[in-house]
């Protein structure tokens, strides 16, 4: 054997050797699909602090519905995705298999049903002969039909629209829809030229309560229970700075600027954006009344009910005997942060 056949040798074998480690990390990427509602831990998506908290590489794309985010996960083009709780109960009961492995916040101010100026609209009364819109399959867009039912209306009272948010605002700036049920920017944006008639808590209050939730694709989360983890401890911090030192999230805080350039708007719309939320801390989420609890949990019933309003409205066409496969605290638990 020549000089030169021994190196090449002593090559081929090294690379034989790293291949293994070469594919680990190749294969350490993972796809996160994420919407415009304002969020404390977005500020890891412009800072990078997941994809080093988790050691992974991750591709942020950024979705204008959860329908889309879940037929992209379908799909296998996402792995990881930020969701509302119709959207889920719609996917899941037509047979995806995902996990809600964190509440990223439940019924609240952050989502609200805003009319027009010059609408005719005063009050909830005024409804009928309407044209209202949301966005498809989304938490808002199943409020307003439930919320439309508990005033004894049908959408034959009630014209509503399911279109994504962008067009919302163009045709509600227009003067071809009466109102729109949404979230920021849209609800910044919709509250220039109209009021708030109705917030989702208040139709969580009337009997039809809401979630949005970071959800895995269930052979991923089998898989990567580590990565899981460790996203969800990055979100308790910043969850925590939230909840303890407001100074840092207000117009002026390097956050808010941050969650501008990920999400758009101004920093002054993503403070007061912020202040909307009704966010859950990790222990709630992860007991009972939420995420754990297996067929006892709460957030388990919500897609349950979800699913069954949906099926009379005709969205789905079947309704699972149990949604408590879709949900897991075990992120949750010993979550670093």
């Amino acid at each position: 054997m020549t000089i030169r056949t021994l190196l090449a040798a002593i090559t081929l074998g090294s690379a034989s050797l790293l291949a293994p480690f070469v594919a680990q990390a190749a294969d350490k990427k993972v796809v996160v699909a994420y919407q415009t509602d304002a969020l404390p831990s977005s500020v890891a998506i412009a800072n990078g602090e997941f994809a080093k908290a988790t050691g992974y590489e991750i591709d942020f794309r950024k979705f204008n519905s959860g329908a889309e985010i879940f037929a992209a996960i379908a799909s296998g083009d996402v792995q990881v995705g930020y969701v509302g709780s119709s959207p889920f109960a719609a996917a899941t009961s037509r047979g995806l298999e995902v996990k809600a492995f964190y509440l990223s916040s439940i019924s609240g101010i952050d989502e609200a049903l805003v009319v027009r100026d010059g609408s005719g609209i005063s009050s909830l009364s005024d409804l009928k002969g309407k044209k209202l819109a949301a966005a498809p399959v989304s938490t808002d867009h199943y409020q307003l039909l439930a919320l439309i039912k508990s005033l004894g209306l049908t959408e034959k009272d009630v014209q509503v629209f399911a279109i994504p948010q962008p067009e919302i605002v163009a045709s509600y700036n227009r003067g071809d829809i009466d109102g729109g049920f949404v979230w920021d920017p849209a609800l910044t944006e919709l509250k220039k030229n109209g009021k708030v008639l109705v917030t989702s808590k208040d139709v969580a209050d009337k009997g039809a309560p809401t979630f949005s939730a970071w959800v895995a694709a269930s052979k991923f989360a089998d898989e990567n229970p580590a990565f899981l983890k460790g996203f969800a401890g990055v979100i308790n911090k910043y969850y925590a700075s939230f909840a303890a030192d407001k100074k840092a999230w207000d117009a002026d805080s390097e956050n808010t600027k941050l969650l501008a350039k990920a999400l758009g708007g101004t920093a002054e719309q993503q403070a007061a954006a912020l202040k909307n939320l009704t966010l859950l801390t990790p222990e709630a989420q992860a007991s009972e009344a939420w995420l754990g609890g297996g067929e006892k949990s709460g957030a388990a019933k919500i897609l349950k009910d979800t699913a069954a309003f949906l099926k009379d409205q005709g969205k789905v066409t079947e309704i699972l005997p149990s949604y408590a496969a879709f949900v897991t605290p075990d992120a949750l638990v010993n979550a670093s942060n």
